[in-house]
Protein backbone atom coordinates (compact mmCIF):
# COMPACT_ATOMS: atom_id res chain seq x y z
CA UNK A 1 0.00 0.00 0.00
CA UNK A 2 3.02 2.56 0.33
CA UNK A 3 2.77 3.16 -3.27
CA UNK A 4 -0.71 4.49 -3.35
CA UNK A 5 -0.34 6.08 0.39
CA UNK A 6 2.11 7.91 -1.41
CA UNK A 7 -0.03 9.06 -4.78
CA UNK A 8 -3.07 9.67 -1.90
CA UNK A 9 -3.07 12.92 -1.83
CA UNK A 10 -3.90 13.48 -5.60
CA UNK A 11 -6.39 10.61 -5.58
CA UNK A 12 -8.27 11.42 -2.67
CA UNK A 13 -9.06 15.23 -4.30
CA UNK A 14 -10.29 13.57 -6.61
CA UNK A 15 -12.23 11.04 -5.19
CA UNK A 16 -13.84 13.98 -2.78
CA UNK A 17 -15.33 15.72 -5.63
CA UNK A 18 -17.01 12.45 -7.33
CA UNK A 19 -18.49 11.54 -3.59
CA UNK A 20 -19.73 14.55 -3.45
CA UNK A 21 -21.68 14.43 -6.40
CA UNK A 22 -22.84 10.78 -6.06
CA UNK A 23 -20.80 9.40 -7.96
CA UNK A 24 -18.04 6.50 -7.36
CA UNK A 25 -14.40 6.62 -8.48
CA UNK A 26 -12.10 4.01 -9.03
CA UNK A 27 -8.06 3.65 -9.61
CA UNK A 28 -8.13 1.07 -12.16
CA UNK A 29 -6.09 -0.70 -14.84
CA UNK A 30 -2.02 -0.13 -14.72
CA UNK A 31 -1.37 1.80 -12.12
CA UNK A 32 -3.36 -0.58 -9.98
CA UNK A 33 -0.90 -3.00 -11.07
CA UNK A 34 2.22 -1.24 -10.57
CA UNK A 35 1.26 -0.06 -7.42
CA UNK A 36 1.20 -3.41 -6.35
CA UNK A 37 4.43 -4.35 -8.06
CA UNK A 38 5.78 -1.19 -6.16
CA UNK A 39 6.36 0.65 -9.18
CA UNK A 40 3.64 3.27 -9.52
CA UNK A 41 4.02 6.17 -11.91
CA UNK A 42 3.13 9.87 -11.70
CA UNK A 43 0.06 8.97 -14.73
CA UNK A 44 -3.02 7.41 -13.45
CA UNK A 45 -5.86 5.94 -14.55
CA UNK A 46 -9.79 6.36 -12.94
CA UNK A 47 -12.98 4.63 -13.61
CA UNK A 48 -15.97 6.12 -12.69
CA UNK A 49 -19.89 5.95 -13.77
CA UNK A 50 -20.60 9.58 -14.33
CA UNK A 51 -20.52 10.43 -17.85
CA UNK A 52 -17.66 12.33 -19.68
CA UNK A 53 -19.76 15.63 -19.51
CA UNK A 54 -20.20 15.48 -15.83
CA UNK A 55 -16.40 14.04 -15.42
CA UNK A 56 -15.09 17.56 -17.09
CA UNK A 57 -17.69 19.43 -15.07
CA UNK A 58 -16.23 17.84 -11.99
CA UNK A 59 -12.74 18.12 -12.69
CA UNK A 60 -12.47 21.48 -14.30
CA UNK A 61 -11.82 23.72 -11.50
CA UNK A 62 -8.88 21.20 -10.31
CA UNK A 63 -6.33 22.06 -13.19
CA UNK A 64 -5.66 21.96 -16.73
CA UNK A 65 -7.84 19.60 -18.68
CA UNK A 66 -7.91 17.86 -22.08
CA UNK A 67 -11.33 16.31 -23.83
CA UNK A 68 -9.39 14.70 -27.25
CA UNK A 69 -11.03 11.18 -26.12
CA UNK A 70 -14.24 12.27 -24.72
CA UNK A 71 -15.52 10.67 -27.64
CA UNK A 72 -14.33 7.53 -26.18
CA UNK A 73 -15.39 8.60 -22.42
CA UNK A 74 -11.63 10.16 -21.37
CA UNK A 75 -11.48 13.21 -19.60
CA UNK A 76 -7.66 14.20 -18.63
CA UNK A 77 -6.35 16.35 -15.83
CA UNK A 78 -3.36 17.43 -14.64
CA UNK A 79 -3.13 18.21 -10.58
CA UNK A 80 0.46 18.79 -9.23
CA UNK A 81 1.87 16.99 -5.85
CA UNK A 82 4.90 17.94 -4.10
CA UNK A 83 6.23 19.27 -7.44
CA UNK A 84 5.22 16.45 -9.22
CA UNK A 85 2.88 16.54 -12.35
CA UNK A 86 0.00 13.73 -12.57
CA UNK A 87 -1.81 12.86 -15.96
CA UNK A 88 -4.87 12.05 -14.74
CA UNK A 89 -7.67 10.19 -17.01
CA UNK A 90 -10.75 9.36 -15.90
CA UNK A 91 -13.35 7.13 -18.06
CA UNK A 92 -16.71 6.49 -17.72
CA UNK A 93 -17.35 2.72 -17.27
CA UNK A 94 -17.49 1.16 -20.84
CA UNK A 95 -17.48 -1.77 -23.16
CA UNK A 96 -15.48 -1.21 -26.12
CA UNK A 97 -15.25 -3.70 -29.08
CA UNK A 98 -14.71 -4.35 -33.00
CA UNK A 99 -17.22 -4.57 -35.63
CA UNK A 100 -15.47 -7.36 -38.20
CA UNK A 101 -13.72 -5.37 -40.82
CA UNK A 102 -13.83 -1.67 -38.77
CA UNK A 103 -10.37 0.30 -37.82
CA UNK A 104 -12.53 2.26 -34.80
CA UNK A 105 -14.03 0.20 -31.69
CA UNK A 106 -17.27 0.91 -31.02
CA UNK A 107 -18.50 2.49 -27.47
CA UNK A 108 -20.73 1.43 -25.27
CA UNK A 109 -20.68 3.05 -21.41
CA UNK A 110 -21.74 0.72 -18.69
CA UNK A 111 -22.86 0.89 -15.14
CA UNK A 112 -20.76 -1.25 -13.02
CA UNK A 113 -17.10 -1.14 -12.57
CA UNK A 114 -16.87 -5.42 -12.14
CA UNK A 115 -18.29 -5.03 -15.75
CA UNK A 116 -15.61 -2.53 -16.89
CA UNK A 117 -12.76 -4.66 -15.48
CA UNK A 118 -14.33 -7.44 -17.92
CA UNK A 119 -13.84 -5.83 -21.00
CA UNK A 120 -9.46 -5.17 -19.83
CA UNK A 121 -7.38 -6.44 -21.37
CA UNK A 122 -5.35 -9.08 -19.30
CA UNK A 123 -6.15 -10.03 -15.50
CA UNK A 124 -3.67 -8.07 -13.96
CA UNK A 125 -4.81 -4.85 -15.67
CA UNK A 126 -7.91 -5.96 -14.51
CA UNK A 127 -8.06 -5.25 -11.00
CA UNK A 128 -9.91 -1.84 -9.07
CA UNK A 129 -9.47 0.13 -5.86
CA UNK A 130 -12.11 2.15 -4.83
CA UNK A 131 -11.57 5.90 -3.71
CA UNK A 132 -11.44 7.61 -1.63
CA UNK A 133 -8.25 4.87 0.08
CA UNK A 134 -9.51 3.26 3.06
CA UNK A 135 -7.42 0.38 4.94
CA UNK A 136 -10.17 -2.07 4.95
CA UNK A 137 -11.07 -1.93 1.46
CA UNK A 138 -9.74 -4.85 -0.53
CA UNK A 139 -8.26 -4.72 -4.28
CA UNK A 140 -11.14 -5.06 -6.46
CA UNK A 141 -10.46 -8.73 -8.56
CA UNK A 142 -13.02 -10.47 -9.98
CA UNK A 143 -10.63 -12.70 -12.38
CA UNK A 144 -7.44 -13.87 -10.11
CA UNK A 145 -5.08 -10.81 -11.06
CA UNK A 146 -3.58 -11.08 -7.87
CA UNK A 147 -2.70 -14.77 -8.23
CA UNK A 148 -1.42 -13.39 -12.03
CA UNK A 149 0.76 -10.59 -10.62
CA UNK A 150 2.75 -13.60 -8.26
CA UNK A 151 2.86 -16.07 -11.28
CA UNK A 152 3.86 -12.79 -13.52
CA UNK A 153 1.70 -14.24 -16.03
CA UNK A 154 -0.17 -12.28 -18.61
CA UNK A 155 -3.59 -14.27 -18.66
CA UNK A 156 -7.26 -12.62 -20.14
CA UNK A 157 -9.87 -12.17 -18.26
CA UNK A 158 -12.38 -14.26 -20.28
CA UNK A 159 -11.92 -16.43 -23.20
CA UNK A 160 -9.01 -15.05 -24.88
CA UNK A 161 -10.00 -15.75 -28.62
CA UNK A 162 -13.40 -13.07 -27.44
CA UNK A 163 -11.00 -10.55 -25.59
CA UNK A 164 -8.56 -10.17 -29.02
CA UNK A 165 -11.39 -10.52 -31.31
CA UNK A 166 -13.28 -7.37 -29.56
CA UNK A 167 -10.02 -5.28 -29.60
CA UNK A 168 -7.21 -7.35 -31.67
CA UNK A 169 -4.51 -4.89 -30.03
CA UNK A 170 -4.86 -6.93 -26.96
CA UNK A 171 -2.22 -9.00 -29.20
CA UNK A 172 -0.06 -6.81 -29.35
CA UNK A 173 0.04 -5.50 -26.22
CA UNK A 174 0.88 -9.32 -24.57
CA UNK A 175 3.81 -8.35 -26.23
CA UNK A 176 4.46 -4.87 -24.92
CA UNK A 177 3.46 -6.36 -21.51
CA UNK A 178 5.90 -9.12 -21.90
CA UNK A 179 9.06 -6.78 -22.76
CA UNK A 180 7.85 -4.08 -20.13
CA UNK A 181 7.05 -6.07 -17.44
CA UNK A 182 9.25 -9.71 -17.90
CA UNK A 183 5.89 -11.75 -17.71
CA UNK A 184 4.84 -14.90 -19.48
CA UNK A 185 1.78 -15.04 -21.44
CA UNK A 186 -0.34 -17.88 -21.19
CA UNK A 187 -0.69 -21.06 -23.19
CA UNK A 188 -4.02 -20.17 -23.93
CA UNK A 189 -3.75 -17.01 -25.32
CA UNK A 190 -0.84 -17.32 -27.19
CA UNK A 191 -2.47 -20.31 -28.86
CA UNK A 192 -5.53 -17.50 -29.27
CA UNK A 193 -2.67 -14.99 -30.95
CA UNK A 194 -1.47 -17.50 -33.22
CA UNK A 195 -4.95 -18.46 -34.67
CA UNK A 196 -5.75 -14.80 -34.67
CA UNK A 197 -2.62 -12.59 -35.57
CA UNK A 198 -4.61 -11.58 -38.89
CA UNK A 199 -7.22 -9.95 -36.83
CA UNK A 200 -4.93 -6.86 -36.40
CA UNK A 201 -5.08 -5.74 -40.18
CA UNK A 202 -8.45 -4.39 -39.06
CA UNK A 203 -6.17 -1.76 -36.41
CA UNK A 204 -5.44 1.59 -37.16
CA UNK A 205 -1.77 2.00 -37.99
CA UNK A 206 -1.41 4.74 -35.16
CA UNK A 207 -1.86 2.18 -32.22
CA UNK A 208 -0.08 -0.35 -33.99
CA UNK A 209 3.08 2.15 -34.15
CA UNK A 210 2.51 3.46 -30.35
CA UNK A 211 2.63 0.06 -28.78
CA UNK A 212 5.43 -1.13 -30.96
CA UNK A 213 6.72 1.79 -29.64
CA UNK A 214 6.45 0.97 -25.87
CA UNK A 215 7.66 -2.30 -26.42
CA UNK A 216 10.66 -1.13 -28.10
CA UNK A 217 11.29 1.32 -25.20
CA UNK A 218 10.86 -1.23 -22.72
CA UNK A 219 13.67 -2.77 -20.53
CA UNK A 220 13.46 -6.00 -22.20
CA UNK A 221 12.24 -5.38 -25.96
CA UNK A 222 13.90 -8.82 -27.38
CA UNK A 223 11.20 -10.70 -25.18
CA UNK A 224 8.55 -9.05 -27.00
CA UNK A 225 9.78 -8.88 -30.13
CA UNK A 226 10.39 -12.65 -30.64
CA UNK A 227 6.88 -13.06 -29.08
CA UNK A 228 6.04 -10.99 -32.02
CA UNK A 229 7.80 -13.59 -34.53
CA UNK A 230 6.52 -16.30 -32.97
CA UNK A 231 3.31 -16.12 -33.21
CA UNK A 232 3.28 -14.42 -36.57
CA UNK A 233 2.19 -10.70 -35.24
CA UNK A 234 5.21 -9.53 -36.90
CA UNK A 235 3.75 -10.43 -40.25
CA UNK A 236 1.01 -7.76 -39.71
CA UNK A 237 2.78 -4.90 -38.20
CA UNK A 238 6.85 -5.42 -38.87
CA UNK A 239 6.81 -8.18 -41.64
CA UNK A 240 10.66 -7.58 -42.06
CA UNK A 241 11.88 -8.72 -39.04
CA UNK A 242 10.62 -11.95 -39.60
CA UNK A 243 11.77 -12.02 -43.07
CA UNK A 244 15.70 -12.08 -41.49
CA UNK A 245 15.55 -15.77 -41.09
CA UNK A 246 15.29 -15.87 -44.48
CA UNK A 247 19.33 -15.19 -44.47
CA UNK A 248 20.43 -18.20 -43.20
CA UNK A 249 21.51 -20.62 -46.21
CA UNK A 250 20.18 -24.52 -46.36
CA UNK A 251 23.97 -25.19 -45.35
CA UNK A 252 23.94 -22.80 -42.15
CA UNK A 253 27.04 -21.63 -43.72
CA UNK A 254 26.04 -17.51 -42.80
CA UNK A 255 24.93 -16.44 -39.56
CA UNK A 256 21.36 -16.07 -38.64
CA UNK A 257 20.26 -12.67 -39.16
CA UNK A 258 17.40 -12.02 -37.12
CA UNK A 259 19.24 -13.45 -33.49
CA UNK A 260 22.15 -10.87 -35.15
CA UNK A 261 20.18 -8.26 -35.15
CA UNK A 262 17.92 -9.23 -31.59
CA UNK A 263 21.96 -9.10 -30.40
CA UNK A 264 22.57 -6.00 -31.65
CA UNK A 265 19.63 -4.18 -30.17
CA UNK A 266 20.22 -5.45 -26.80
CA UNK A 267 24.37 -3.94 -27.20
CA UNK A 268 22.85 -0.97 -28.47
CA UNK A 269 20.85 -0.19 -25.35
CA UNK A 270 23.75 -1.03 -23.21
CA UNK A 271 25.31 1.66 -24.92
CA UNK A 272 22.52 3.89 -24.42
CA UNK A 273 23.24 7.32 -21.68
CA UNK A 274 20.11 7.13 -19.99
CA UNK A 275 16.85 7.37 -21.27
CA UNK A 276 16.36 5.31 -24.42
CA UNK A 277 16.20 5.91 -27.25
CA UNK A 278 13.85 5.27 -29.73
CA UNK A 279 15.91 6.20 -33.03
CA UNK A 280 18.45 4.54 -32.09
CA UNK A 281 16.90 1.44 -30.84
CA UNK A 282 14.85 1.51 -34.20
CA UNK A 283 17.90 1.74 -36.29
CA UNK A 284 19.64 -1.25 -34.44
CA UNK A 285 16.41 -3.59 -35.33
CA UNK A 286 16.28 -2.40 -38.83
CA UNK A 287 19.50 -2.12 -40.03
CA UNK A 288 20.02 -5.24 -41.75
CA UNK A 289 16.25 -5.66 -42.96
CA UNK A 290 17.86 -4.95 -46.26
CA UNK A 291 19.53 -8.70 -45.96
CA UNK A 292 16.94 -10.30 -47.75
CA UNK A 293 16.05 -8.83 -51.30
CA UNK A 294 20.06 -8.38 -51.69
CA UNK A 295 20.79 -12.06 -50.43
CA UNK A 296 23.08 -14.01 -53.19
CA UNK A 297 24.90 -17.32 -53.07
CA UNK A 298 28.47 -17.42 -54.50
CA UNK A 299 31.07 -20.11 -55.72
CA UNK A 300 31.77 -21.94 -52.34
CA UNK A 301 27.67 -21.62 -51.11
CA UNK A 302 29.20 -17.56 -50.02
CA UNK A 303 26.77 -15.56 -49.19
CA UNK A 304 26.71 -12.02 -49.81
CA UNK A 305 24.54 -9.28 -49.49
CA UNK A 306 25.44 -6.30 -51.16
CA UNK A 307 24.33 -2.92 -51.18
CA UNK A 308 21.89 -3.71 -48.33
CA UNK A 309 22.47 -1.11 -46.18
CA UNK A 310 21.16 0.99 -48.91
CA UNK A 311 18.09 -1.00 -49.72
CA UNK A 312 17.14 -1.13 -46.17
CA UNK A 313 17.26 2.41 -45.94
CA UNK A 314 14.51 2.35 -48.42
CA UNK A 315 12.90 -0.35 -46.89
CA UNK A 316 13.14 1.19 -43.34
CA UNK A 317 12.00 4.73 -44.71
CA UNK A 318 8.42 2.73 -45.82
CA UNK A 319 7.64 0.76 -43.02
CA UNK A 320 7.86 3.65 -40.54
CA UNK A 321 6.02 5.91 -42.51
CA UNK A 322 3.14 3.27 -43.28
CA UNK A 323 3.53 3.00 -39.39
CA UNK A 324 3.17 7.20 -38.97
CA UNK A 325 6.62 7.89 -37.01
CA UNK A 326 7.44 11.43 -37.18
CA UNK A 327 8.54 12.20 -40.22
CA UNK A 328 12.20 13.22 -38.71
CA UNK A 329 11.87 10.01 -36.92
CA UNK A 330 11.73 8.36 -40.58
CA UNK A 331 14.54 10.57 -42.04
CA UNK A 332 17.13 9.75 -38.55
CA UNK A 333 16.31 6.02 -38.50
CA UNK A 334 16.94 5.62 -42.20
CA UNK A 335 19.94 7.49 -42.02
CA UNK A 336 21.66 5.74 -39.85
CA UNK A 337 20.52 2.32 -41.87
CA UNK A 338 22.32 3.68 -44.71
CA UNK A 339 25.28 4.83 -43.08
CA UNK A 340 25.79 1.50 -40.50
CA UNK A 341 28.42 -0.09 -43.36
CA UNK A 342 30.51 3.14 -43.74
CA UNK A 343 33.11 2.01 -40.99
CA UNK A 344 34.10 -0.93 -42.35
CA UNK A 345 35.86 0.90 -45.34
CA UNK A 346 37.87 2.21 -42.68
CA UNK A 347 38.43 -1.15 -40.52
CA UNK A 348 40.01 -2.43 -43.96
CA UNK A 349 42.54 0.76 -44.35
CA UNK A 350 42.79 3.86 -42.76
CA UNK A 351 41.01 6.79 -44.17
CA UNK A 352 42.85 9.87 -45.71
CA UNK A 353 41.41 13.28 -43.50
CA UNK A 354 39.30 14.16 -46.21
CA UNK A 355 37.21 10.66 -45.63
CA UNK A 356 37.08 11.20 -41.73
CA UNK A 357 35.65 14.56 -42.60
CA UNK A 358 33.02 13.33 -45.23
CA UNK A 359 32.00 10.24 -42.59
CA UNK A 360 31.25 13.12 -39.78
CA UNK A 361 29.50 15.70 -42.38
CA UNK A 362 27.22 12.39 -43.52
CA UNK A 363 26.72 11.73 -40.28
CA UNK A 364 25.96 14.88 -39.13
CA UNK A 365 23.36 15.08 -35.70
CA UNK A 366 23.60 11.29 -35.89
CA UNK A 367 27.27 11.01 -35.15
CA UNK A 368 27.06 9.62 -31.90
CA UNK A 369 24.32 7.59 -32.55
CA UNK A 370 26.26 6.12 -35.70
CA UNK A 371 29.12 5.39 -33.16
CA UNK A 372 26.76 3.33 -30.95
CA UNK A 373 24.86 1.89 -33.86
CA UNK A 374 28.67 0.87 -35.74
CA UNK A 375 30.14 -0.53 -32.25
CA UNK A 376 26.89 -3.08 -31.56
CA UNK A 377 26.97 -4.17 -35.03
CA UNK A 378 30.01 -6.22 -33.96
CA UNK A 379 28.16 -9.77 -32.77
CA UNK A 380 31.34 -12.05 -33.83
CA UNK A 381 32.64 -15.02 -31.11
CA UNK A 382 35.86 -14.49 -32.72
CA UNK A 383 37.50 -12.53 -30.19
CA UNK A 384 40.63 -11.50 -31.90
CA UNK A 385 37.67 -10.24 -34.76
CA UNK A 386 35.81 -8.51 -32.55
CA UNK A 387 39.00 -6.84 -30.72
CA UNK A 388 40.36 -5.80 -33.89
CA UNK A 389 36.93 -4.05 -35.04
CA UNK A 390 36.54 -2.03 -31.43
CA UNK A 391 40.78 -0.95 -31.78
CA UNK A 392 39.19 0.34 -35.44
CA UNK A 393 36.62 2.09 -34.04
CA UNK A 394 38.60 3.74 -31.40
CA UNK A 395 41.07 4.54 -33.95
CA UNK A 396 38.38 6.15 -36.08
CA UNK A 397 37.08 8.05 -32.80
CA UNK A 398 40.38 9.55 -32.12
CA UNK A 399 41.30 10.66 -35.71
CA UNK A 400 37.45 12.36 -35.50
CA UNK A 401 38.79 14.02 -32.06
CA UNK A 402 42.00 15.16 -32.95
CA UNK A 403 40.52 16.65 -35.90
CA UNK A 404 37.54 18.44 -34.50
CA UNK A 405 40.48 20.04 -32.46
CA UNK A 406 41.48 21.45 -35.54
CA UNK A 407 38.75 22.07 -37.38
CA UNK A 408 34.97 22.30 -36.21
CA UNK A 409 33.58 18.97 -38.09
CA UNK A 410 30.09 19.33 -36.54
CA UNK A 411 29.74 22.59 -38.84
CA UNK A 412 31.56 21.98 -42.29
CA UNK A 413 31.36 24.69 -44.59
CA UNK A 414 33.09 26.66 -47.06
CA UNK A 415 34.38 29.83 -46.40
CA UNK A 416 32.26 31.75 -48.78
CA UNK A 417 28.67 31.89 -48.29
CA UNK A 418 26.10 32.22 -50.89
CA UNK A 419 26.10 36.30 -50.89
CA UNK A 420 29.92 36.05 -51.13
CA UNK A 421 29.59 33.65 -54.16
CA UNK A 422 27.26 36.04 -56.04
CA UNK A 423 29.48 38.98 -55.20
CA UNK A 424 32.73 37.16 -56.55
CA UNK A 425 31.04 35.68 -59.83
CA UNK A 426 28.64 38.56 -59.93
CA UNK A 427 25.88 36.38 -60.56
CA UNK A 428 22.04 36.88 -59.31
CA UNK A 429 20.74 33.60 -57.13
CA UNK A 430 20.21 30.86 -59.41
CA UNK A 431 21.47 27.22 -59.79
CA UNK A 432 24.93 28.14 -60.16
CA UNK A 433 25.26 29.80 -56.59
CA UNK A 434 24.01 26.27 -55.09
CA UNK A 435 26.42 24.44 -57.64
CA UNK A 436 28.91 26.75 -56.67
CA UNK A 437 28.76 25.85 -52.75
CA UNK A 438 28.66 22.45 -53.35
CA UNK A 439 32.23 22.73 -55.49
CA UNK A 440 33.45 24.80 -52.65
CA UNK A 441 32.16 22.68 -49.08
CA UNK A 442 33.63 19.51 -51.31
CA UNK A 443 37.12 21.50 -51.80
CA UNK A 444 36.59 22.17 -47.76
CA UNK A 445 35.93 18.41 -47.08
CA UNK A 446 38.99 17.24 -49.50
CA UNK A 447 41.64 19.77 -48.46
CA UNK A 448 41.15 21.34 -45.26
CA UNK A 449 40.17 24.81 -43.98
CA UNK A 450 40.97 27.66 -46.30
CA UNK A 451 41.29 31.15 -46.32
CA UNK A 452 39.23 33.61 -47.70
CA UNK A 453 41.20 34.20 -50.47
CA UNK A 454 42.38 30.52 -51.14
CA UNK A 455 38.51 29.61 -51.84
CA UNK A 456 37.79 33.01 -53.73
CA UNK A 457 40.55 31.18 -55.97
CA UNK A 458 38.92 28.09 -56.11
CA UNK A 459 35.84 29.65 -57.28
CA UNK A 460 36.98 31.70 -59.89
CA UNK A 461 38.95 28.46 -61.22
CA UNK A 462 36.02 26.68 -61.15
CA UNK A 463 33.66 29.04 -62.98
CA UNK A 464 36.03 29.36 -65.84
CA UNK A 465 35.54 25.23 -66.17
CA UNK A 466 32.06 25.52 -66.69
CA UNK A 467 30.24 24.88 -69.86
CA UNK A 468 27.28 27.63 -68.86
CA UNK A 469 29.74 29.81 -67.74
CA UNK A 470 30.74 33.30 -69.43
CA UNK A 471 33.88 32.87 -69.28
CA UNK A 472 34.06 28.82 -69.58
CA UNK A 473 34.30 26.30 -72.67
Amino acid sequence: MRELLRVAPVTDRLAGRFVDAGHDLYLVGGPVRDALLGRLPPDLDFATDAHPEQILELVSALGPTWTTGITFGTVGVQLTHDGVEHRCEITTYRSDAYASGSRKPSVTFGTTIEGDLSRRDFAANAMAIQLPLQAARPVIDPFGGLDDLAKRLLRTPGAPQQSFDDDPLRMLRAARFAAQLGFEVDAAALAAIREMASRLGIVSAERIRDELTKLLLAPDPRRGLELLVDTGLADYCLPELGRLKETVDEHRRHKDVYAHTLTVLEQAIGLEDGEPDLVLRLAALLHDIGKPKTKSVGPGGKVSFHHHEVVGAAMTRQRLTELRFPKDVVEDVSRLVELHLRFHGYAEGEWTDSAVRRYVRDAGHLLERLHKLTRSDCTTRNAAKARALSSAYDSLEQRIAELSELEDLRRLRPALDGNQIMTELKVPPGPIVGRAYRHLLQQRIEQGPMSHDEAVAALLAWAAEQPDWPGGD
